[in-house]
């Protein structure tokens, strides 16, 4: 028997899929339990139907993912931190380039940032940003010494 998977079924497939199953688990468990609907040709549309739905939505995410890497390469944060003789003393973590993310209009989730170890240099450092799957963006943060 052919269905079509409503959710997440453990050991049998995602949501979405058109999976062969034994005529009993899928009219006596899936449909039942509202897992599944049997395979059709209406259901089939309706599936199919809702891929490219799914495909339209994806492809505008990621054309807003664009939108916002383009502005946030021009973008430069500076920290002023204390440091003794070219060493910091206090790093710049991933939450306070969130922080100042977040103040210049930009709003990025802590763990999107790739270099997770916080900043201890003085100077410029890139800092890379998964804004969406293959979309990194690169932008400048500056330690400058507290005086």
């Amino acid at each position: 028997m052919k269905v079509i998977l409503l959710a997440d079924v453990k050991k049998v497939g995602k949501k979405g899929e058109l999976v062969e199953v034994s005529d009993g688990y899928g009219r006596n468990f899936l449909i039942r339990q509202g897992l599944a609907v049997a395979a059709s040709a209406k259901s089939l549309d309706v599936l199919k139907e809702e891929n490219r739905q799914e495909a339209e939505k994806q492809a505008e995410l990621k054309k807003e993912a664009e939108a916002l890497k383009a502005e946030l390469e021009k973008t430069e944060i500076v920290f002023r931190v204390k440091a003794k003789g070219g060493k910091v003393s206090n790093s710049v973590s991933t939450k306070k380039i969130e922080e100042e993310l977040a103040k210049k209009g930009y709003k990025i989730d802590k763990r999107k940032i790739l270099d997770s170890a916080p900043l201890s240099s003085l100077g410029y450092n890139i800092v890379k940003v998964e804004l969406y799957k293959d979309v990194i963006a690169s932008f400048k943060v500056k330690l400058e010494e507290e005086i």
